[in-house]
């Protein structure tokens, strides 16, 4: 197309071009799409005979889509033998008609795996950290997955709504560490993407919420002109509570800022008061335009997962809770006493305690939450998450925290 918009804007056709000619250049095999109620036009002819001039070794399988009646369907592909190199194939993404053709031809072509790492035993340290880059519109999330991967990656653009897909990438940091970056479309508030009517912006919020799912730290973007949000706090809350993702706060265009040696102390005061449950989380300072502290991200990104993955003894975690207990008992309701019998890790990702108590009802939430902080004050957990069951003698009396 002459010209590509987004938002309602126009953009150069270039930069989407730009993205597909990197596509194409790391893909192992190709898929051309070709619409067949249209038939052979001038611009597929353009980019087949791009792509066997450039990419001749790459394998390439022809889809004619829109293939789905069962009187022209076969005969819309006709026209498509005159590209010559490869049999076209009659699909319809509406119908499905011909995707077992093409996914068998597709499997045919890719190389055999790679076996030489394989092993028996699923071993988690040899996975890429997944850090999911989440924060509203124009906070610079392509920005930062731009300069972290060394390479334009997503398309950038003034214009807010540039980017719909998540875009996974993998890059090693300068620990060494591997890492699976993954970049979204920006988040605004729900009552603003229902009101706009926008059907692609309501699919991609939806893809970066399920981005957060398979993430295991979500890096959320902060404007640092625009400062910390209630949107801001909602994304924090989804990713730690809901996702039990570890939280890197990532206060981005810090170039911008008239600042003075006192001014990252007193942005950090001001950002931890309005994220205030969320005051475990690590605070980087960067600017995606400069490359200023870009490093930064990843090494808090990895930190924080070490945290998220910590198992503590029984041992450790009682003799933590009996201080705690010592300096602050348990409070009375009722003429009853709160007691604590012991207390164990369940899980990890994120890690997940479990006080066994006579009764739940006896806890109030200002002693949990002394316990948590117990909990972080002596052992750490930053950029965790924390979650603390409570379990009675009785069935069914466990509350989470």
């Amino acid at each position: 197309p002459s010209v590509d918009t987004i938002g309602g804007f126009e953009i150069l056709p270039g930069m989407v071009e730009s993205q597909a000619a990197l596509a194409v250049r790391e893909a192992s095999s190709l898929i051309f799409v070709v619409d067949g109620q249209k038939g052979l036009t001038a611009a597929d002819e353009e980019i087949f005979a791009w792509i066997r001039k450039f990419h001749s070794k790459t394998p390439l399988l022809l889809a004619v889509n829109k293939c789905e009646s069962t009187t022209k369907g076969e005969e819309q592909v006709l026209d498509f033998y005159a590209l010559g190199g490869c049999d076209p194939i009659a699909v319809s993404a509406i119908s499905g008609t011909g995707t077992g053709e093409l996914m068998d031809g597709l499997v045919a072509s890719l190389p055999d795996p790679d076996l030489t790492n394989a092993t028996g035993d699923d071993d988690d340290d040899d996975e890429p950290l997944r850090i999911a880059i989440i924060g509203r519109p124009n906070v610079g999330k392509s920005s930062l997955l731009n300069q972290l991967s060394g390479d334009a990656r997503a398309i950038v653009s003034d214009y807010s709504g540039t980017t719909r897909d998540t875009i996974d990438s993998d890059v090693v940091g300068q620990d060494g560490v591997k890492y699976t970056l993954i970049d979204t479309a920006g988040i605004r508030r729900r009552t603003s993407v229902a009101s706009g009517k926008d059907v692609p912006e309501s699919l991609a919020v939806g893809r970066a919420l399920q981005a957060m799912k398979r993430a295991d730290v979500v890096a959320l973007v902060i404007d640092a002109e625009e400062g910390a949000s209630q949107q801001d706090f909602v994304l924090a809350e989804r990713a730690a509570n809901q996702e039990g993702c570890a939280l890197v706060l990532v206060v981005n265009k810090w170039d911008k800022i008239d600042k003075d040696s006192y001014s990252m102390n007193e942005y950090t005061k001001t950002l931890r008061s309005k994220l205030r449950v969320f005051e475990w989380a690590s605070v980087v300072y960067t600017s995606a335009l400069t490359g200023q502290r870009i490093q930064k991200v990843l090494q808090a990104g990895s930190e924080a997962a070490v945290h998220h993955r910590k198992r503590l003894s029984t041992a450790t975690l009682n003799a933590v809770v009996s201080e705690a207990s010592l300096w602050k008992s348990p409070p009375s309701k009722a003429g009853r006493k709160g007691k604590i019998y012991y207390v164990t890790q369940a899980s990890t990702r994120p890690p997940t305690f479990v006080f066994f108590v006579n009764d739940p009802k006896l806890f109030p939430e200002t002693y949990r939450r002394y316990m948590e902080r117990a909990l972080r004050e002596n052992i750490g957990f930053p950029g965790s998450p924390v979650r603390i069951l409570w379990r009675g003698k009785g069935v069914g009396t466990s509350k989470r925290t």
